[in-house]
């Protein structure tokens, strides 16, 4: 496999070479990045700048001193942008230019938090783009890390995509430590446990693996870990890319892994037995495994009283079945099944269609794709004039094809109530779902009427059944049955939910709230 991936790169280069660009190898560079740290000081500088395309590099920066009483030449490598340089200079450089015992050691002169020796010069230069401090010292084969990070973040906002009205409105941000920060208010013990993983080659990008020790399967978490030990690749610059990097199924329109933005959701499922994975960069996590009613379920519901959480979720279900039956019931109906409508409205759809020159299913895909395309203006364009955007093209478009007779009115209040009964479905993953979805049942109606549908949902339960995520089914805990107190279409009152979900195995599975 790796002599046909070497061969195939190589007929590659071959093709794309540029007389006028000539292709230089970096094998070289990388020869040296793979040596150990030097005590030549002199030697060590070099090989830096030369790696770091110093002085043409603005922003890293080489400052030498003497350390004083112990009468050594050093120096520290750090990236200003990245780089929280007042304490660096209080805490580093300081300590070590104005030390007056010559029996110190360096750890025992800094004052920062943590201190890491660094053997490798690879690993020296990860932890510079981190935003590290890197200490050399002459006559000391290795470099001395210090953990001086300050890297550019927003502030800690109201979520936008999961909104709740009676739950708390922190949302994760780009930074990974206050995302980890959130997850440990909401979680106090001593098992929660936070791994670290690099996930690409070039970019070096971290990944933070967080759990709950006491409670997690260990298979499970073995698996979560391969899969990302698998990937080979130079770059992953968002935890959404990183989804599709670990998803078992990558051409399946049903989602397996939950992407969230509520810290209090994370928890939630941490709690419960489940893996949460944060990235740097990304103001979101990635919740596994998961099944079809973690996508149907909303997070407000347990800050509801049970009757109005039950009542949001029996409304969620008539949503979710409207959203992807409606148009292609209407082309069945229409088409096949006349004698189903009563005859006074069956007079009614004849006189509203009689001028126009289309069939039903022209119609209907024509205003379900004007429908999607305003949905997606309304979000691409800039937030104060999205929703008039949405509002005046939806009612423009409308009125017009109904005065120039293209489409009749009732086509219009099938698609509008369709796609507004979408927006009841809060995670974006499985709304895209169902707006597919929603097409096939239209292309199945439109085939075979009514048994063309029941034929495709049919094959549809069969699939879903199939799906793994992470090796739990995705109808679980309803088929194959399990013990869980997690409802699936009503919710539970709080005290009779007892138990963890049985489908993620973990090692408890009482809750502990048995009266």
């Amino acid at each position: 496999m790796n002599l046909a991936k070497t061969t195939w790169t190589r007929l590659i280069q071959k093709w794309i070479k540029n007389p006028e660009y000539p292709q230089i190898s970096s094998k070289k560079e990388i020869k040296i990045k793979e040596q150990s740290v030097s005590s030549d000081l002199d030697g060590m500088l070099k090989i830096m700048r030369q790696i770091y395309h110093y002085p043409e590099n603005l922003d890293v920066k080489f400052r030498e001193f003497r350390i004083r009483e112990l009468n050594k030449r050093a120096a520290v490598i750090f990236i200003t942008t990245i780089v929280d340089v007042k304490e660096m200079e209080d805490s580093i450089i300081k300590p070590l230019v104005l030390n007056a015992d010559k029996d110190k050691k360096i750890q025992d002169i800094v004052t920062v938090q943590t201190i890491d020796e660094i053997p490798i010069i690879q690993e020296v230069l990860n932890e510079v783009n981190k935003g590290n401090t890197i200490l050399l010292v002459d006559g000391i084969s290795h470099a001395y890390s210090f953990n001086t990070t300050k890297l550019p973040s927003r502030s800690i906002e109201k979520t936008e995509n999961e909104i709740t009205l009676r739950g708390p409105k922190e949302s994760f941000i780009e930074n990974p430590q206050v995302n980890i920060a959130l997850i440990r208010k909401k979680i106090k013990n001593e098992n929660l446990v936070v791994e670290a993983n690099i996930v690409s080659k070039r970019s070096r990008n971290d990944i933070y693996l967080i759990y709950v020790r006491d409670l997690v399967n260990d298979q499970l978490l073995q698996n979560v870990k391969d899969k990302l030990n698998k990937i080979d690749v130079d770059s992953i610059g968002n935890i959404s890319i990183l989804e599709q990097y670990i998803e078992e199924r990558p051409l399946s329109i049903f989602p397996t892994i939950l992407n969230s933005e509520r810290p209090d959701r994370a928890a939630s499922f941490l709690e419960e037995g489940s893996i949460v994975m944060v990235m740097d960069n990304s103001p979101s996590c990635l919740i596994l495994p998961v099944t079809f009613w973690s996508f149907y379920q909303n997070p407000e519901e347990h800050y509801l009283r049970l009757p109005s959480a039950n009542f949001t979720r029996i409304l969620r279900g008539f949503a979710l079945f409207i959203s992807v039956f409606s148009s292609a019931i209407y082309i069945a109906v229409t088409n096949y099944h006349s004698e189903m409508i009563p005859p006074d409205l069956l007079f009614a759809i004849s006189a509203s269609r009689e001028k126009v020159p289309f069939p039903g299913i022209v119609e209907i895909l024509l205003m379900e794709i004007a429908f999607e395309l305003i949905r997606e203006a309304g979000l691409r364009v800039p937030t104060p004039i999205g929703p008039t955007i949405g509002i005046v093209g939806a009612l423009i478009l409308g009125q017009a094809a109904v005065q120039a007779n293209i489409i009749s009115p009732l086509i219009i209040i099938v698609v509008a109530l369709g796609g507004l009964s979408s927006f009841a479905i809060n995670d974006i993953s499985f709304n895209y779902a169902v707006r597919l979805m929603k097409f096939f049942f239209i292309l199945s109606a439109f085939s075979f009427g009514i048994y063309g549908m029941v034929a495709l949902f049919v094959i549809g339960i069969h699939y879903m059944t199939s799906i793994k995520s992470f090796g739990v089914p995705y109808f679980a805990p309803m088929t194959p049955r399990y013990a869980s107190s997690r409802g699936m279409i009503l919710r539970k009152l709080l005290r009779n939910e007892l138990y963890r979900p049985g489908y993620l195995k973990p090692k408890d599975m009482e809750k502990k709230g048995r009266n």
